[in-house]
Order: C-alpha cells, then sequence, then structure tokens
C-alpha cells in the first residue's frame, strides 16, 4: 500500500516537525574515468621528472635537474591529491558530499566519480529497507490488552535531510515506527461494538492506510519515504484471551440464531399465507398461534424435533 502525503489536519494528536534547514541538490561532479587516466598519466609524467631531474643533477647540470626534480615531484604529488577526489558510487547508494563542513550536493550517479578532493564524501544506502517493529504490548480504546507488531517498508527520499535533521536516520525510523503502530493501537478497539465504528481486526486495510499516512508525517523531516505498511501480529494479550474469545464465540451464536429466526418467521409466514390462500384448512387464532409455535419450534431447534401424537382435539 503506498503513502500520500496527507495533511496535518486529516490526523489528530502528531507532532509538527520541523521544517529542513537543508534540502538535497546534486553534487557538481565529473566522470571519474576521465579524472582517473590524468591523475595517472600526471603521476608517471612526475615519476619522468624525477627520474629525468636526477640524472641530469648527477651529470652536472644541477639548474635544470633541479628544476626537473622539483617539477615532477610537485606534479607527483598534486596528482595523487587530485586523485583522492575519486568516488566508487554503487547502485542504491549516493554520496553526501561537504567541503568545510558545508552541504555542497548529493553524488546518485553510480560509477566512477569524481568530486573536489578536499570534500567529505559520507555514504548513505538509498536502497529500499523493511522495518518490523518487535510485538507490542498496548491497550486499544476499550482498554483491553492487546499485541500487535507492523512491517513498514521505507526508502530514504531526500539524502541531506537524513543525514543533517536527525541524528540517526535509521533509528529515528524505528523509533517514529513504533510511536506510530502505539498511537493506533489506542485510538481504535480490537473489535468494534457498533457495526459503524472502525476496528483494528474488522478494518485492516483502512487501519493500514491510516498507520501509514500517520508514519509519513512523523518521519518526513528525516527526508524518509513510506512504501507500505502492514500489521504482521495482532491478538489480544494471554490473560485475556480466554475470555474474549468466549466473548467472540458468543456473538457469533447470537448472529447465527437471529439469522436462523429471521429465516424461520419468513418460512412460517410463507406457510400461512399459502394455507390461508388455498383455503383447505380453517384456522381461527388459537390454531394459527399454536401452528406459528410448532413451527418455529422445528425450524430453530438445534435438535431433532420429537412429534407428539394428539388422540384428542386442540381444546381437549
Amino acid at each position: 500500500m503506498s503513502a500520500q502525503k496527507p495533511s496535518t489536519t486529516e490526523i489528530d494528536d502528531v507532532p509538527d516537525m520541523p521544517a529542513p534547514e537543508v534540502r538535497e541538490v546534486a553534487a557538481h561532479s565529473i566522470p571519474g574515468g576521465l579524472a582517473l587516466l590524468l591523475g595517472l598519466v600526471g603521476v608517471l609524467i612526475g615519476v619522468g621528472g624525477i627520474v629525468l631531474g636526477g640524472g641530469l643533477a648527477s651529470d652536472g647540470d644541477a639548474g635544470v635537474g633541479a628544476t626537473l626534480l622539483v617539477f615532477g615531484i610537485l606534479l607527483l604529488i598534486g596528482s595523487i591529491f587530485a586523485m583522492c577526489g575519486l568516488n566508487m558510487v554503487a547502485p542504491g547508494e549516493a554520496r553526501v558530499v561537504q567541503l568545510f563542513g558545508r552541504y555542497t550536493g548529493t553524488i546518485r550517479t553510480d560509477g566512477l566519480r569524481w568530486v573536489n578532493p578536499l570534500t567529505s564524501r559520507a555514504k548513505i544506502s538509498t536502497r529500499v529497507r523493511n522495518h518490523e517493529t518487535p510485538v507490542l504490548k498496548v491497550n486499544d480504546a476499550y482498554g483491553n490488552p492487546i499485541e500487535l507488531a507492523a512491517v513498514v517498508v521505507w526508502q530514504v527520499a531526500d539524502t541531506a535531510q537524513a543525514k543533517f535533521s536527525v541524528d540517526d536516520f535509521i533509528e529515528f525510523v524505528a523509533t517514529q515506527t513504533e510511536a506510530a503502530v502505539r498511537h493506533i493501537a489506542i485510538e481504535y478497539p480490537y473489535d468494534a461494538h457498533d457495526e459503524d465504528g472502525l476496528s483494528l481486526r474488522g478494518n485492516a486495510e483502512e487501519i493500514t492506510e491510516k498507520l501509514a499516512a500517520e508514519l509519513t508525517l512523523r518521519v518526513s523531516a528525516a527526508g524518509v519515504k513510506i512504501i507500505e505498511s502492514r500489521f504482521t501480529h495482532l491478538a489480544y494479550a494471554p490473560e485475556i484471551a480466554s475470555a474474549m474469545l468466549q466473548r467472540q464465540q458468543a456473538g457469533a451464536v447470537v448472529a447465527a440464531r437471529k439469522t436462523i429466526v429471521e429465516g424461520a418467521c419468513g418460512m412460517v409466514e410463507d406457510a400461512i399465507t399459502r394455507i390461508a390462500a388455498q383455503d383447505f384448512v380453517e384456522l381461527d387464532e388459537e390454531r394459527r398461534a399454536n401452528m406459528v409455535s410448532n413451527l418455529l419450534v422445528v425450524l430453530c431447534g438445534d435438535r431433532s424435533p420429537q412429534p407428539v401424537m394428539n388422540t384428542g382435539t386442540l381444546y381437549q
């Protein structure tokens, strides 16, 4: 189930997250293959200059030799330093680039890339991740202790927010997921007493949509996108599970009896109407009541009826 960005008015009791101080932008980078080639050429030229300068200095041409030697050393050091800006970016990863503490952009293009070697590059995974909460024990809207757990599928959408807006975005998602699950659990009952009310067991789709919407608001400060959320465990706590099972069984029996009585009344009504229409038996009010009683006993009883032979009349 995909989560869309809801408005804060649709969900109650969700904290207002601070506005992000920084947003993700693309970092300036060049293909790393070209930078690597230029760096290797510089290293070779520098080594050649050092060797040639040393040879000329030993042959007596100290001025030219010293110049080539210094040039080769500087070129070698510069080439090695420049190649420190090379980065290997794997698919599903990004590099957050900072220059002296200032955020300059994010590299999302996979492959070998080159940036300013003076910058620092932090690796952040942009792959889709799962987070499954432990089994949580909370009280539902009616105060009954229940156990529930949920799994959340999420992904980093804004690497700058994930890096700078929260201390640890993985721990932040885990904590906010548990808070959202607990909040949803105390807002709705496990089973609703009225037919129009939402319940955790009877309206799983609606409840998970609300969970995803609340999670989206809670983790938006960390630049995280909620892809899907589902309850993986939902049950009464062990201390009341037996009593609640009896209650559910009693409710099922009442509902079944109600259906049986409604059907039996319809059948009795049809039988009386057909008998009266065909006029082959004349029924007064007492006989009609007796027939209705007998038919209801036969149709609604949970055991096979035992016929009673009346050798007299209804009135004797």
